[in-house]
């Protein structure tokens, strides 16, 4: 039996997502995610203008008279969410929290596949794979999704990116479009990373808090890991820790990025204090510039 309040809340989720699936990004989604190619449709009689290299020759020697062949673009889609449910996305501290962006984010995504009639599937994982949902079409199949996101939860604290898209690489053969959704705050991922890229499209969504980038000057603060429980005490009231600090967060962000460019790897970052709608947006936009040339 599943609570009153999670259903209030899949169906806030649904009706939030689907106005903007709607209103935003509406022909959007489709115009950047390609199908798998051209597929064959039919025969017909060639007609002036079309191309010589269409013309299927064993018909027209058949007929006595020039037949093309005619391709349509295979549309169908498979969306994969990759979701990074350990200890780190509980932690927020501006109105969300890391987890429950990840949750809205992958609820808008999938309500914006099924409109276009793709499927969606979902895998949970923390350092191991903890949870996979097969991908199938349909508004019910989704609204299962948004509810495992909603009620999952994780048996383990740590992160394993590799882990995660080698089991993916395995149980999904046909090639997908795969929304890695993570804060990123791990290595040893690159192997993996380029390995699942050469098979799928991989787009990256980095969720970041502004706490993991800069510190305020509160004076003595206990920190604790959130997939390691190790806690440490700090001077914030130290400008030179709050400067080392940061210069340590946005280098370790630099390099995060450049990787992701090193082997074409799209990426969209997403802050815990600022709409997640102007970086989807962007990103649609950009991408389907990049198409059209």
């Amino acid at each position: 039996m599943i609570p009153q309040d999670l259903i209030r809340k899949i169906r806030h989720i649904e009706i939030r997502t689907r106005r903007l699936v709607n209103d935003v990004f509406a022909g959007e989604y489709q115009s950047v995610f390609k199908g798998r190619g051209m597929e064959f449709a039919e025969v017909r009689e060639y007609q002036p203008g079309d191309e010589v290299r269409t013309i299927d020759w064993n018909v027209t020697a058949r007929f006595g008279k020039p037949f093309v062949k005619r391709f349509v673009e295979e549309r169908e889609l498979t969306v994969i969410l990759a979701v990074d449910a350990s200890g780190s996305g509980r932690f927020g501290t501006a109105q969300q929290m890391k987890a429950e962006i990840a949750t809205e984010l992958c609820a808008l995504l999938a309500f914006s596949a099924i409109a276009n009639n793709d499927k969606v599937g979902l895998l949970v994982f923390t350092d191991h794979v903890e949870k996979f949902v097969p991908p199938q079409k349909g508004r019910q199949h989704v609204l299962r999704v948004v509810r495992e996101l909603l009620y999952f939860k994780p048996e383990r604290r740590g992160t394993d990116i590799s882990e995660a898209l080698s089991y993916l690489n395995r149980v999904v053969r046909r090639r997908s479009v795969v929304f890695l959704v993570s804060d990123f705050l791990t290595t040893g991922y690159r192997r993996a990373l380029h390995v699942t890229s050469k098979r799928h499209d991989v787009v990256a969504i980095a969720i970041t808090d502004p706490r993991e980038r800069e510190l305020p000057n509160v004076g003595l603060m206990l920190l604790e890991d959130a997939e390691t429980g190790e806690v440490q005490w700090v001077d914030t009231g130290s400008r030179r820790f709050r400067q080392e600090y940061a210069h340590r967060s946005a280098q370790s962000a630099a390099e995060r990025d450049k990787l992701f460019r090193s082997i074409d790897v799209d990426r969209i970052n997403i802050w815990t204090d600022r709409s997640y709608v102007d970086p989807l947006v962007a990103f649609f936009a950009e991408r389907a510039q990049r198409f059209r040339h």
